[in-house]
């Protein structure tokens, strides 16, 4: 094979570790060497603390993923940096070492916390998923470049890019091994299955270095386990071996010793002979360390602890009779003096769509639910709990979610689908035009928009999720801004949808877009609703010589609101409006409002400021020869980050209530 050499880019990451780690077991290597490898146990009840420190401040995070990959990442991590030591050499000159298990990160912070490794110490950790902390809730080397080689979370997405590091290193003739970490979750997805299929394709050509995949499978995802909610994996994880993996199986994932000699066979395997990449499919227990996870359906994919007073019972139980060093003592003193965030009033959107969904079904409509693992955040479990028949689960697999639909809606029925803005936005795209070529409109409900899913950051925050949809054909985008407007708004989409069919028309597909957090169930009495139409919230326009047109988009109406309230109290008038239609707009009520302002217009939206709300409607405003002054308030080019609240995002990004009354008396007035 001919060498090309690439650019020349200094490495990121901090160098190996040369101490032992803080809490430690020691193990003899197949070489009879002596290695002390960070105990696991210690791992889970740091998670446990970490995990605490952001529930109390308000966000949510994981425990059962990070407690059942706590022995093969302390493994892993032991034998590189063992390695490195004994070469001579940095531990990323011989590895890649990669975690494709996003909701796991949490465990690795706390791997490396006990090296000191990146200067991460354990009071590091306990700003956790803060504002105030490159420790995000998935990893993310634009903020942690020292301690993270590539940014995870969207399952299966890191897997492939380590395909390519390790292909990339064949062709510079890098004498590197590459390390992938998976879910079996995250084994569900087709960037994960092309990545299966690709690395024993290519190592086989000879343009692949030393690859090794590391699975955890304990047959379960966020919401249960995967045979009994959607179907097995194991017919396809065997059939790995005839794909071309050399598969070591590995009975106990749980059992350091053994996740030890598994990661040096695989070692050796994989670099006496390149041409054949090792997995190594470990059985584990999500959630094991206590009997409350480790039972539960979800292996306590979530932190289950609301309290403080429940953390040091269940860190007790983690450790076994294990000694509470003093350090994590205090933190959980420490933890149990603090005082948790107070919960945020009002409810959330998604009430409203399950409402809207259960009724419509009794009322007679073929409504069917496809979804991919996370309707307990997206509105539909409780349609699924009442209409178990109509439900169907196809695991982490949001594009083959929405072709399933695509089937279901040629087929006569009305199918509607589940996720995350972000993956629905993304992994949905192409399906979603597919869909609509074929005539098969579905409908869609994509929550945790812009900043709303703050704890996990930017690789879940959905930042384009206007302008990655609204282009397609047949489309229709709404933006949702509370639980009543929800209820109403889905509810006369669904009719819609059902007299087009009756009708001999091909139904529009209707994507729904919301938040995470709680909002009012409305912003003002005796509202009436109606798709295809913007909400006229407040108008005081008429109240004072100064006064301005402001459209918030989606979960920006609260900001928007404080920020009118502050206004008039300024003596300046406001039409506030959410204008839910998002891709095609309600013209005639947005020019009516702008003229009565005198032109003076602000769009604020949680969205980038390329092809969001504003760039839509600026374009028909213009092509309709409007004369108007327009502020626009949104994302300038930027990614987000983890933050206990979207309130922190958006008063970073200039989005919040004061940015809008400065940027209107600045700008507008």
């Amino acid at each position: 094979m001919v060498s090309v050499l690439p650019l020349n880019i200094k490495n990121s990451l901090a160098p190996t570790p040369t101490q032992s780690p803080q809490y430690a077991i020691s193990l003899k290597t197949k070489s009879n060497e002596s290695l002390d490898l960070a105990d696991p146990d210690y791992i889970r009840a740091i998670v446990a603390c970490m995990d605490m420190n952001a529930v109390l401040g308000g966000a949510a995070c994981h425990y059962g993923g990070p407690a059942a990959f706590a022995e093969l990442m302390s493994a892993t991590h032991a034998f590189a940096f063992f390695k490195s030591q004994k070469s001579g050499k940095e531990f990323f000159e011989l590895f890649n070492i990669v975690n494709d298990a996003g909701h796991c990160e949490n465990g690795l912070y706390a791997l490396k916390a006990m090296y000191n490794y990146a200067d991460l110490s354990l009071n590091s950790l306990k700003n956790f998923r803060s504002i105030k902390s490159k420790l995000t809730g998935h990893g993310e080397s634009h903020l942690f470049p020292d301690g993270v080689l590539l940014s995870n979370g969207p399952l299966g997405s890191a897997f492939p890019q380590a395909q390519g590091l390790a292909m990339a290193d064949a062709l510079a003739e890098n004498q590197r091994t590459t390390i992938l970490a998976i879910s079996d979750g995250a084994s569900m997805e087709g960037e994960a299955k092309e990545a299966f299929s690709a690395i024993p394709g290519f190592a086989a050509r000879g343009k692949l270095n030393p690859f090794i995949c590391i699975l955890s499978d304990n047959n379960t995802k966020l919401t249960g386990r995967i045979d009994k909610d959607s179907f097995s994996m194991q017919g396809y994880f065997s059939s790995l071996k005839e794909q071309g993996w050399h598969v070591i199986s590995l009975e106990n994932g749980n059992d350091l010793e053994a996740c030890l000699k598994a990661i040096e066979e695989a070692h050796s395997l994989s670099t006496k002979n390149p041409k054949i990449p090792v997995l190594i499919h470990a059985r584990t227990t999500k959630g094991i360390g206590t009997k409350k996870t480790a039972e539960s359906s979800s292996g306590g994919h979530g932190f289950p602890l609301k309290t403080a007073a429940e953390l040091r019972g269940f860190v007790s139980e983690i450790l076994n009779g294990k000694e509470l060093p003093s350090e994590i003592d205090s933190w959980i003193t420490e933890l149990e003096n603090t005082t948790p965030a107070a919960s945020q009033p009002g409810e959330k959107i998604q009430s409203g769509v399950s409402k809207a969904l259960i009724a419509k079904k009794a009322a007679g409509l073929p409504i069917v639910s496809i979804t991919s693992d996370l309707q307990g955040s997206t509105g539909v479990k409780d349609f699924q709990a009442k209409f178990p028949e109509s439900t169907f689960d196809v695991g982490v697999a949001e594009a083959n979610m929405v072709s399933v639909a695509a089937g279901f809606s040629k087929t006569g029925y009305i199918p509607v689908v589940d996720t995350f803005a972000q993956f629905g936005v993304t992994k949905g795209a192409l399906p979603i035009t597919m869909a609509n070529l074929s005539q098969s409109p579905i409908i869609a409900f994509f929550s945790h928009t812009g900043f709303q899913d703050a704890a996990d950051g930017a690789s879940h925050q959905a930042l384009s999720y206007i302008s990655m949809q609204s282009s397609i054909p047949n489309v229709y985008v709404f933006t949702l801004s509370c639980s009543s407007e929800a209820e109403a708004l889905v509810s006369q989409a669904l009719d819609e949808f059902a007299a087009d069919r009756k009708n001999g028309k091909t139904p529009k597909t209707y994507i729904f877009f919301l938040g995470r957090e709680n909002f009012p169930a409305s912003y003002k009495e005796n509202v009436s609703y109606q798709l295809h139409k913007s909400q006229v919230l407040m108008d005081t326009a008429d109240l004072h010589s100064k006064k301005v047109c402001i459209l918030a988009v989606g979960s920006m109406v609260p900001e928007a609101i404080k920020a009118s309230q502050i206004l008039q109290e300024q003596k300046i008038g406001v039409s506030l409006l959410q204008p839910s239609a998002i891709n095609h707009p309600d013209l005639s009520t947005i020019e009516f409002y702008v003229a009565k302002c005198g032109g003076k217009l602000l769009v604020v939206e949680d969205h980038q400021r390329i092809g969001g709300f504003a760039s839509i409607l600026t374009q028909s405003l213009k092509e309709n020869r409007l004369s108007f002054e327009l502020k626009v308030l949104a994302v300038n080019g930027k990614f987000g980050q983890s933050a206990y609240s979207a309130a922190e995002l958006y008063s970073k990004h200039h989005l919040d209530a004061d940015h809008i009354v400065q940027t209107i008396k600045e700008s507008l007035l």
